[in-house]
């Protein structure tokens, strides 16, 4: 029997190593030599965890237990491992198992099933086939059709063909060609690469012999983010494995083809994720973009033609080559082909990864997949993209979630990150939200950019602050536009897009802050206030709550608040039993 608890670092994050220790505890004392205690990666379920799954001696499934905290684990040896009956009220819902079934997992295929620091069991589910496959039976130009013929797209924002920058990198000039893992995630909310590299790091890596095989490049490295402790370990244990095997380094799969990957732990900077600004810190410069052309394929690391994906796009790669371009194909809609991982954060009951084909509606997403808006709360709006993406409002839920759909409302499928709306968000401090980290995280390099986001981010804190002027609207469509079309890199050419979209579909929350001096959603402070109705009985929890004592009254009778006092901590409210809180 074996039992498999999820450590990737939502797991970790949710107690994972004290149910995994207090397991260890609980198998020794009771001498259970026949139960093996592993690990695995993040399953997408994020919510559930820390997730337990047992299996029998057979591999078949048992069980699987959510939220397994150390307190659970007693019960689940004493009456799953010793007395062989499954506890169905810690064990995961229908509804749950369902949601995970009815996925198709291709990036996400070993990703909460098998053990990440073990090659053999990512061998066991066919790993290094695709790879032994290319080097030995196949040419470069015949891996370079196939990826074609899959119709695989980039999947790190831009959505550009794979299969033809592969092919530009080939037909560039010179022997010394390298291949680029972009591990640099950057968007707030956004984490499928972290999970992918921390659960099935081997895939990448294959994915990265393919390609790199396919260009004819010498050197592989991926760019990580230091941030990412956890899968830069997982990456280093996979590498290390991988060259015991023959899979990396000289003659690989007994071949005369030399190859081999390195890692290099970036600094944090959101501006890395643009390929030219991350070749640059590669080369131990300051990660800032550089003018195309010449693009990378021609002359990227070292003035070398090099190849840039991300972490989702090598992941697809050697289950391409193993099923062929046309299975692939058959996932999606025509333009936008095979799945997409998105991660679900934000007001949204199920957060976690969900790998669906493209083309899906944003609502088959977000309500059969996500399980709709926290507390069964009206759906606002969604931010796709992260800071360079936008947002889409409740009317546009039907839209398929595809390249070219989504781009048409002003947003874009970016890497994948998701972040629902309720009717609390304010959408004017949303946009500020994000203005607030592209104006952090520009390099400074170009004028439109540098002073173009903080001017922008000026005007959006003056009208979430109250002090919103007649004209404000206007001098921020007119500074997006500007910032959108001068400046050098895709960083700041997107940076107005949250501003941008916001005013377009919510530009009367722009209205209702600057000439009304009222937010809308009821969110930012400085334009709401909170009164006690006549529903107060004179409990005093408000009172003895507040923290700066703005409440006043006596026992059983009507309460007020001191509105020179009231710091709108929202304090009172959350502890008030009876609704009597208003904010207006």
């Amino acid at each position: 029997m074996k039992v498999v608890i999820g450590q990737g670092s939502c797991g970790i994050a949710s107690g994972a190593k004290k149910t995994e220790a207090e397991f260890v505890k609980q198998i020794a004392e009771r001498s259970l030599t026949n139960v093996v205690l592993d690990k695995t990666g993040c399953i997408g379920t994020c919510y559930l965890e820390p997730i337990v799954d047992v299996y029998s001696d057979e591999g078949a499934l048992q069980a699987r237990y959510v939220k397994v905290q150390p307190q659970n684990v007693a019960s689940i040896v004493e009456k799953h491992l010793i007395g062989g009956e499954v506890l169905t009220d810690q064990a995961i819902s229908e509804e749950d198992a369902a949601i995970l079934a009815n996925q198709n997992r291709i990036v996400l295929r070993n990703c909460g099933l098998i053990n990440p620091e073990r090659i053999e069991e990512y061998i066991e589910q066919d790993g290094y086939e695709a790879a032994k496959k290319v080097l030995t039976t196949m040419t470069p130009m015949d891996v370079i059709e196939e990826i074609k013929v899959s119709g695989l797209r980039g999947r790190g924002g831009a959505g550009f063909p794979t299969w033809f920058k592969w092919n530009a990198a080939r037909q560039s000039e010179g022997k010394e060609k390298y291949i680029v893992c972009n591990a640099d995630e950057g968007d707030p909310g956004a984490f499928m690469d972290r999970s992918v590299l921390e659960g099935d790091p081997n895939a990448v890596l294959e994915g990265m012999i393919i390609g790199g095989y396919a260009m004819g490049a010498c050197e592989g490295v991926i760019y990580v983010r230091a941030e990412y402790p956890l899968a830069i370990e997982r990456l280093e244990i996979a590498l290390g494995q991988a060259r015991e095997k023959g899979f990396l380094g000289k003659k690989i799969f007994g071949t005369d083809w030399d190859f081999d990957i390195r890692i290099k732990a970036g600094a944090g900077a959101f501006v890395c994720g643009e390929e030219t600004a991350l070749i640059a810190s590669l080369e131990g410069e300051r990660g800032m973009p550089r003018l195309k052309p010449p693009f990378p394929a021609q002359k990227g690391y070292w003035q070398k033609p090099t190849n840039i994906n991300n972490v989702e796009t090598y992941a697809n790669v050697a289950w391409i080559i193993r099923n062929g371009g046309e299975a692939f194909a058959a996932y999606g809609t025509d333009q936008s082909n095979g799945t997409k991982v998105f991660a679900l954060a934000g007001k949204i009951k199920k957060g976690g990864l969900v790998e669906v084909p493209m083309g899906l509606t944003l609502k088959d997403v977000i309500y059969k997949t996500g399980g709709g808006i926290k507390n069964d709360k009206t759906f606002k709006a969604v931010q796709m993209g992260g800071p360079s993406g936008g947002c889409i409002p409740a009317e546009l839920i039907d839209t398929p979630v595809s390249y070219e759909h989504i781009n048409k409302t002003g947003a874009i499928v970016g890497s994948g990150g998701m972040i629902v709306m309720d009717e609390n968000t304010c959408m004017v401090d949303m946009a500020r939200y994000f203005l607030d980290f592209t104006r952090k995280e520009s390099c400074g390099k170009c004028n439109y950019c540098r002073l173009g986001t903080k001017r922008m981010l000026e005007i959006l804190e003056r009208i979430t602050n109250g002090e919103g002027r007649d004209g404000d609207i206007e001098l921020l469509e007119e500074l997006a536009m500007k910032v959108r079309d001068g400046a050098m890199c895709g960083l700041g050419q997107t940076a107005p897009n949250p501003i941008l979209t916001t005013l377009k579909y919510f530009r009367n929350e722009y209205e209702d802050h600057i000439y009304r001096h009222k937010c809308t959603a009821k969110s930012c402070k400085a334009l709401i206030s909170y009164k006690i109705t006549d529903k107060c009985v004179g409990c005093t929890l408000c009172a003895r709550n507040c923290p700066v004592d703005a409440i006043s009254g006596t026992v059983k009778n009507q309460h007020t608040i001191d509105p020179d006092k009231c710091i709108k901590c929202g304090k009172c409210a959350e502890n008030c039993r009876f609704d009597a809180i208003e904010i207006e």
